[in-house]
């Protein structure tokens, strides 16, 4: 890990600039980094401002960080991974605005800073959701009172992870131990298979948050294609 910064890591950029092949981003947090053309998006690419022009924010992942710098792939982030980026960079600002709402701007300011001194913004309320009394630690009481109302007020909507793939057995009795992979899978699990077409399903799991419902739906998706091998059914996920 760099500054914070990791393998695999996904990461809001905003694309600076292009030269040739390459696009040259800034990472939030104010590191730079850079996509090759074949990092973009699959198949061959005639114009790169196509998919990205100066300005637009866009979500990464980090490829690999080498003698400090950050190569990073537009094309390899997963739909589930973007929205789940996106959702909570949405959900640090609302709790910043609650923050600026009951102090003020530049008290706010001054709070978030002594905050970020321990916590990530996210992680820090997701604590007081868990132990109110926390939030003393920073602000006063009226203040904390108040901010712990509008908290209670908001009720989050759970998140959802789809993904669509394809199972298929030509054998007589196939029908039965596609029923079987699914059941067996799914067992002990949220989720929710729905029929689409000629061997084609959906799969989706609902959950608090993304990484849970992530590591399930990854889980129940190895677990289908490993009992598909055993029973010699076709098996493959459909890109998103």
């Amino acid at each position: 890990m760099e500054n914070g910064l990791e393998e695999g890591q996904i990461v809001l950029c905003t694309v600076e600039n292009i030269i040739g092949t390459t696009v040259f981003v800034k990472i939030e947090g104010n590191r730079e980094g850079t996509i090759v053309t074949s990092e973009i998006a699959p198949g061959r690419i005639r114009n790169l401002r196509d998919y990205v022009i100066p300005g637009k924010k866009i979500v990464c992942k980090i490829l690999r960080i080498r003698d400090n710098r950050i190569h990073l792939s537009l094309r390899r982030v997963k739909p589930f991974e973007r929205k789940e980026l996106l959702s909570k960079i949405e959900k640090e600002r609302s709790y910043k605005a609650i923050i600026e709402t009951v102090l003020g701007k530049e008290d706010a300011k001054k709070a978030i800073e002594r905050i970020k001194e321990k916590y990530f913004i996210l992680d820090f309320f997701e604590e007081i959701r868990k132990s109110p009394k926390l939030i003393e630690d920073y602000l006063d009481k009226g203040q904390s009172e108040k901010i712990l109302k509008i908290l209670e007020s908001k009720k989050e909507k759970p998140k959802e992870i789809k993904q669509v793939f394809k199972l298929s057995n030509k054998s007589s009795n196939g029908i039965v131990i596609m029923k079987n992979i699914l059941q067996e899978s799914c067992s002990g699990t949220k989720c929710n298979i729905k029929y689409l077409a000629a061997g084609k399903y959906s799969i989706s799991i609902k959950g608090e948050d993304f990484k849970g419902i992530k590591s399930e739906i990854n889980k129940t998706m190895e677990s289908i294609e490993t009992q598909a091998k055993k029973s010699s059914s076709e098996f493959s996920l459909e890109k998103s």
